[in-house]
């Protein structure tokens, strides 16, 4: 599969479903909160889309819900990640060997405790909701991106067009907006859209487990987690959400995965000879 193919399917998806957040409401006209027993457990109809939960909820409005979330936590830490990331790189790349050293150090200390341990004990600590939960995400989720950048920007100072800008008297800033950053945007860009998937997994899983995102408001993990128990009974309660959240990571990786053809086409083809 060429990347113009993975770019149409990947944004094809990724756009049907950014749609249904804004355009939901018109469609259905149930709240993802509301309760009504006298509905409960309803199968999918045309009343009901994704038929009803165990309080008579509507499944639809409280995927779409989910999604909203998903979305949102998942695009927020990426973007923090991304940030931080780029900022410790880059200084750790231009610093002292000293400082170099220092910086990736504490980097790579945080880096050696077990992601999701850490992401539960300050979920834990700091407490449940949104602001929370990407706190604790964020707190690992920078490392990464800082050491990607800062092997792309070590590379890039030992070129020659690089190498020529400092003799001719260029600052660090100059050198790595007009020189650097051109040439590793591709990459950088790469990573930061992967981490999005993984920011959208950590969010499901800490609200599976029950300490992400609580009732009475919908997360696709949580909703996953009460379909569980009723999945033989009413296996569309889990069907629904389960491919809400497995068709946003695909989308999202899909298009990672062309921007890093489009980047870096000498590892596109690399990858097809060994296959």
């Amino acid at each position: 599969m060429n990347y113009r193919t993975k770019y149409m399917i990947g944004s094809s998806i990724l756009l049907f479903m950014i749609s249904l957040i804004f355009i939901w409401v018109v469609f259905c006209p149930y709240s993802p909160t509301t309760t009504n027993l006298s509905e409960k457990n309803f199968l999918p109809s045309p009343l009901h889309w994704f038929g009803t939960d165990e309080l008579g909820r509507d499944l639809f409005a409280r995927s779409v819900q989910g999604l909203q979330i998903s979305f949102f936590i998942g695009f927020l830490a990426a973007a923090i990640d991304f940030t931080i990331g780029i900022v410790w790189g880059v200084l750790a790349a231009f610093s002292s060997r000293r400082i170099d050293n220092f910086l990736m150090l504490i980097a790579d200390g945080i880096y050696s405790l077990p992601y999701l341990l850490v992401v539960i004990l300050i979920s834990v600590l700091i407490g449940t909701g949104i602001l929370p939960l990407v706190i604790s995400m964020v707190t690992m989720g920078w490392i990464q991106m800082a050491r990607t950048t800062r092997i792309l920007v070590k590379t890039s100072l030992h070129t020659e067009y690089v190498l020529a800008a400092k003799t001719l008297g260029a600052s660090s800033f100059r050198l790595f907006l007009r020189h650097i950053l051109p040439n590793i945007v591709g990459p950088i860009l790469t990573a930061g859209m992967l981490s999005i998937p993984h920011a959208i997994f950590t969010e499901a899983f800490l609200s599976f487990l029950g300490i992400g995102i609580q009732p009475p408001t919908a997360s696709l993990g949580s909703m996953i987690s009460d379909a569980l128990p009723a999945m033989r009974f009413y296996p569309c309660r889990l069907l629904f959400p389960a491919c809400f959240i497995s068709l946003l990571i695909f989308s999202i990786m899909l298009l990672a995965d062309s921007l890093r053809d489009i980047y870096d086409p000498k590892a596109c083809l690399n990858e097809k000879n060994i296959v």
